[in-house]
């Protein structure tokens, strides 16, 4: 859900390349492509949590329709409101209009063989069946927002219906756009003063652990065994501060540092890159691929509960595998942490995938 957004909040427009949202079709729904706040600096840019965002992919049922000479004119309904999609005809419908472009005197000559003119025909019929949809029908459609007589609109760059018998394809398009929301849409976008995004230190402090566990096959570590990596992430944001006022209000260097580790461990735990196996004031945490004893604890739960006739033909779930880890190994134990286990094991072939959720052993 958008927070209120305070006009004075809005990053100026020459830093809005750094978020990398500005660039990409945000999947959003529709009331919060409704309710989105036009920029101040730049008419047709919208904010989303402070996110600039300027073009949008929609999916949804088409609750009305309006057919001009050069365009289209969808209602589309995706469940959380409707927004009007204007959908511009292609040359290729307006040639099928005018049937006289195109003669058939050459289907005479091209008998028997390959007729280019009929083919281009049915190229030109089964695009207009993908172009030309009926109320209730399911469209996808992509391109940039306008706001035309004070209501929010899509200006189509692509549209075409979609075929969605088994509505396979709306369960995945419901699954995936909360996720996207959590994990980026919901996620205000800050900037420091330097323009640096406040997630940037986040994210190197990330992978410059991820790389030292990698390259010393570190199995297990405690926060001061890698604090010192971060110090340069530290000395770069204190040149920053220029002003002695903003020395004076922020956290000293040393504070900076506990809480930038402390960020980037959270990130580290939930991605399930590690762990920690007891939680007790000596905080030492496992890293999950090279922890022998837990891949050796979920090869033995996958090999004992498939003997069993409930697992025996498509293998042992996910969900099963956790629950049984977190009674037999260590309540900690994360799903993300469980799946790169997994994966590790399918990889060293002790294990093998009969679906996306099911394992058994050889």
């Amino acid at each position: 859900m958008q927070a209120a957004m305070d006009p004075a909040e809005e990053p100026p427009s020459m830093l809005w390349g750094l978020d990398p949202i500005f660039s990409a079709f945000a999947r959003l729904f529709v009331k919060d492509i409704l309710q989105m706040t036009e920029s101040t600096q730049v008419p047709g840019i919208y904010f989303y949590n402070l996110h600039p965002i300027y073009k949008v992919d929609v999916l949804g049922t088409v609750v009305y329709k309006r057919e001009r000479d050069d365009f289209f004119c969808y209602g589309v309904d995706d469940g959380t409101g409707v927004i009007n999609c204007l959908c511009w005809k292609s040359n290729l419908l307006k040639e099928e209009e005018d049937p006289s472009k195109y003669g058939t005197k050459h289907s005479d000559a091209a008998e028997g063989g390959f007729n280019p003119v009929a083919e281009l025909k049915k190229l030109r019929q089964a695009q207009q069946k993908h172009c030309r949809l009926e109320i209730g029908e399911l469209l996808r459609v992509r391109g940039p927002v306008k706001t035309s007589r004070q209501q929010r609109e899509i200006m189509a760059s692509t549209f075409y219906k979609v075929d969605d018998p088994v509505m396979a394809v709306q369960i995945a398009w419901m699954m995936e756009v909360p996720q996207l929301y959590r994990q980026f849409y919901d996620k205000r976008f800050q900037l420091d003063v330097a323009g640096n995004s406040a997630e940037t230190s986040i994210s190197k402090g990330t992978n410059m652990i991820k790389d030292f566990l990698k390259q010393r096959l570190v199995a297990k570590f405690r926060p001061y065994d890698v604090q010192d990596l971060l110090q340069p992430l530290i000395s770069s944001r204190l040149q920053t501060q220029s002003t002695e006022q903003e020395a004076v209000a922020g956290l000293s260097g040393c504070q900076q540092l506990g809480q930038l580790l402390k960020e980037v461990l959270q990130v580290l735990q939930n991605e399930g890159v590690v762990y920690r196996r007891v939680k007790s004031q000596d905080e030492v945490y496992h890293v999950t691929t090279q922890d022998k004893d837990l891949l050796i604890a979920v090869k033995d739960i996958i090999r004992e509960d498939s003997k069993r006739e409930k697992y025996a033909e498509k293998g042992c779930h996910v969900l099963h595998i956790l629950s049984a880890v977190r009674q037999r190994y260590s309540l900690n134990v994360s799903k993300a942490a469980l799946e790169l286990v997994l994966k590790t094991l399918e990889c060293d072939s002790d294990i093998i995938s009969t679906s996306d959720s099911h394992y058994i052993t050889f």
